[in-house]
């Protein structure tokens, strides 16, 4: 990802939806050349010279210090995510641009492992900004299981959206909030990480393949892994309306835990049993049927 390009296009973008009456000035003449507001507009907003917030827009945001930042945050009105995304694109101008590089894989640690296998209840996901599924549980291995399909290894949930859309619409009930999401957790890595060579591989492959990723990329929009809802078509038991909570693991920077539960007594709480011992029982039947074979 170049730097400067991702800087410019993102306060461009975010300029050009706020007009001038929502910002609270006064649209003087009928006929206006850009799209939202002008630069030296956001200028006054942020308590700024006109040149200093051209030089930022034009990818500089090395040498602007956290309170500049956080004025140019409220004068383009930038939510939670989009805040947090201005920062981590003022860090890493902060540091020399470095050369693309590969994360070294790392099998995870055992006790993670088991963290997993202990959670016997509930679908538990390890994975990582890319969206790459590192490790799962047994329950969770049964409720994905229209995704991993996919006998490319780690499984991918972006790629399962944006390559494989005719499963992942009958899969996720909301796809198009699903879409929406996952391209922007993405262009939120994207500013964590942008010299991340697997990172730009996945979003070179995205962008080749699929035009509606080509869309939600280009809209330059973030979101930050939070907790929420999420409604899925499991094709053994149905719809199941499930909690999720994302918990980031401090020990391994970069990796999340997600869980997926249900309030007792609903008929999702019921179809997770019911997926539960379903689950349960193909795997004693596979493990008799491995027996018998040896």
């Amino acid at each position: 990802m170049d730097l400067r390009t991702e800087i410019r296009e993102f306060l461009s973008s975010r300029r050009a939806r706020i007009a001038p009456e929502q910002a609270g000035l006064p649209a003087f003449g009928g006929n206006r050349r850009v799209k939202g507001l002008r630069r030296e507009e956001v200028a006054l907003l942020a308590g700024v010279s006109v040149d200093y917030y051209v030089r930022m827009e034009r990818g500089s945001l090395a040498g602007a210090s956290d309170g500049v930042l956080d004025a140019l945050a409220s004068a383009l009105q930038l939510d939670e995510a989009e805040r947090d995304h201005l920062f981590q694109l003022s860090r890493q101008s902060r540091t020399p641009g470095g050369p693309r590089r590969r994360r070294r894989a790392v099998p995870l640690r055992p006790a993670l492992r088991q963290v997993l296998d202990a959670i016997s209840g509930a679908p538990a996901v390890i994975g990582n900004g890319r969206y790459d599924v590192l490790a799962m549980n047994q329950l969770a291995r049964a409720l994905y299981a229209p995704m991993l399909a996919d006998p490319r290894r780690p499984a991918n949930t972006a790629r399962f959206v944006y390559l494989h859309p005719e499963a992942a619409r009958d899969f996720f009930v909301d796809y198009d909030r699903i879409a929406m999401d996952t391209a922007a957790k993405l262009r939120m890595e994207a500013g964590r990480n942008p010299h991340d060579e697997d990172l730009i591989a996945l979003v070179g492959e995205l962008s080749t393949c699929s035009e509606l990723f080509r869309h939600r990329w280009a809209s330059r929009d973030v979101r930050l892994h939070r907790s929420g809802r999420k409604r899925l078509h499991h094709p053994i038991v149905g719809q199941l309306d499930l909690d999720v909570e994302s918990l980031e693991l401090p020990a391994e920077p970069g990796l999340i835990l997600n869980v997926y539960t249900a309030s007792a007594d609903t008929p999702t709480a019921e179809k997770l049993a019911l997926l539960a011992s379903w689950t349960a029982t193909q795997q004693t039947l596979a493990t008799e049927l491995e027996a018998n074979n040896g």
